[in-house]
């Protein structure tokens, strides 16, 4: 099986093209859905039904506080469905054992997605319908809802509120991710991808071998699946099962979708704070280290002597390059590939884009407001070698600033490293990956890389439904999704209680190539230092010394 630059250069052209045509007009309207003063008549019945005074703005403790109820009742509410689903599928399915069933209500509520379990033969249609997929729309909301309330902080002057979170999560789960599933559903099922509700049995009448095909309602997990960056697929394979990506077409069309909104975020972002310029910049440093990585991933898949199993055997291995790179940078974790196949440096480079922060583009919501903190860290060292005190979109850049932001910044590093030291002190946990040598420690290191960064995707080798290294994932998924939105909602409330200060001649411009330099250098050095001797012990060992 040979590597494609051909198939690879123009996949990513087409990408780059779709990409470029929805940009402006889903950011803007994604902008309008933000600053909408009006409630539509269903909205107003559901805060009606929920109690929720939809006109009433909250500070960022109040933000912070909805938000992590709403995470801890979503946790409970699926972890309760998964253990009474027997009673929800009316005797046909079993139900979920315990460890697994908490790993994946704490999975599905922070985005990540990790699933320690077989869908198609662990979970029935009104758990997969009716909770998860729920799920995948309103972890996406959440996410968008926290960039929203930045880039209100750094829009509005002396202000102790950030929008009501009731309210913008309602309007993104109704008037943007609930009509672009269902279209996307529609297309997914012109493409092939299995919308049903029924098992089916053929007859294979060469070997007179009867066969069971699994159904499911695919096509409309499948939509908000990619859309949302959740990644949690119907079926164990995820994308690589022909019945979620069947053929070429919706191969290029889910990495499209896995980027879509991450990559009209930026529009809004400039949309917002009346300056295009700053959200051209965004956008430009987040397309220019996604484009990086794609070549990188291509070249070392190229390099690789033997592809072999794992890579993608329908569309070639350019096609595996492009989706494992587009998923790891966008905290999707959806595969259309083994990860455990990957040449190492290949795999390496995968951990990287998770490493980064997963800001190229990134989540939906997170991957905007992982770049701004960045951008704020750029212009403080920025102002540093001026001589100026340092200021973005007129808010001075203080103490308690670079305090939250060297907090958000340092919160999944930690996680990722803390938690992978432990795993290898364990031996049950080493246990759970059977490898051995350095491939063995990059499948803990990937895992856990992973879980911190809500990405859910992994190396195939490891086992995860232990009860133990179950546990020690909970830890990375929910501390690595709440911690970091409760310090952007902080961070948030002190740029809004502050009032602007126009700009002098010595303000730093924080739009243009200079900026876009600075802020790209600052995101790969910060990542590179963190990380470094880690993918060392593994990637790059088992790449550099095979």
């Amino acid at each position: 099986m040979q590597f494609s630059f051909l198939s690879f250069i123009t996949q990513i052209g087409i990408l780059v093209v779709a990409l470029g045509a929805v940009h402006r007009p889903l950011g803007a309207y994604l902008a309008k859905v933000a600053d909408d003063g009006a409630h539509l008549r269903f909205e107003r019945w559901i805060y009606k039904a929920a109690g929720v005074g939809p006109d009433s703005e909250q500070t960022w403790k109040g933000y912070a506080r909805s938000m992590v109820a709403f995470s801890v009742a979503g946790v409970i509410l699926l972890y309760a469905a998964e253990r009474l689903q027997p009673l929800l599928s009316g005797g046909r399915m079993a139900s979920v054992d315990p460890w697994v069933a908490m790993n994946t209500a704490i999975s599905f509520i922070t985005n990540t997605n990790w699933q320690a379990y077989v869908p198609e033969s662990t979970l029935g249609f009104v758990v997969q319908m009716a909770f998860l997929a729920v799920q995948n729309f309103v972890s996406a909301a959440v996410g968008i809802a926290i960039a929203f309330a930045l880039v209100r902080g750094f829009v509005r002057k002396g202000s102790d509120s950030l929008g009501n979170f009731w309210v913008d999560v309602t309007r993104i789960t109704f008037r943007v991710l609930l009509p672009l599933a269902a279209v996307v559903a529609a297309l997914l099922i012109v493409t092939g991808v299995v919308q049903d509700f029924s098992p089916s049995t053929v007859h294979n009448a060469i070997t007179g071998v009867s066969q069971t095909i699994p159904g499911g309602p695919v096509a409309s997990q499948e939509a908000i699946k990619e859309l949302g960056t959740n990644g949690g697929g119907y079926f164990n394979a995820n994308s690589s099962h022909p019945f979620e990506n069947p053929n070429a077409f919706s191969n290029i069309f889910e990495v499209f979708l896995l980027l879509a909104i991450p990559f009209s975020l930026p529009y809004t972002f400039g949309q917002m704070v009346g300056s295009r310029k700053q959200g051209y910049t965004i956008l430009t440093v987040m397309a220019a280290l996604w484009l990086i990585a794609e070549g990188i991933m291509a070249s070392t898949i190229a390099a690789w002597p033997n592809l072999g199993e794992g890579l993608e055997q329908r569309f070639g291995p350019a096609a595996s390059g492009i989706f494992a790179t587009a998923t790891t940078l966008t905290s999707t974790g959806a595969v259309d590939s083994m990860h455990d196949s990957l040449p190492p440096l290949a795999g390496g480079m995968a951990m990287f884009d998770m490493m980064l922060g997963e800001i190229a583009p990134g989540g939906v919501g997170s991957g905007l407001y992982g770049m701004l903190v960045l951008a704020v860290l750029a212009v403080f060292l920025g102002g540093l070698m001026v001589g100026r005190t340092p200021e973005y979109l007129g808010k001075k850049i203080q103490a308690r600033h670079m305090t939250l932001a060297a907090l958000y910044l340092l919160v999944t590093p930690v996680l990722v490293l803390v938690l992978t030291g432990a795993a290898v002190l364990i031996p049950s946990v080493v246990a759970d990956a059977p490898s051995q040598g350095p491939h063995q420690f990059s499948e803990l290191l990937y895992a856990f890389t992973s879980g911190a960064n809500n990405n859910g995707s992994a190396f195939a080798g490891i086992s995860a439904s232990d009860p133990l290294i179950s546990s020690l994932m909970n830890v990375a998924m929910w501390l690595g999704r709440v911690l970091p939105m409760v310090l952007v909602l902080a961070l948030a409330g002190s740029f809004a209680a502050q009032k602007p200060i126009p700009p002098s001649p010595g303000t730093l411009a924080t739009y243009g190539p200079l900026f876009a330099g600075l802020l790209g250098t600052v995101t790969v050095l910060f990542t590179a230092l963190n990380y470094f001797p880690a993918l060392a012990l593994g990637p790059i060992a088992e790449g550099t010394f095979r």
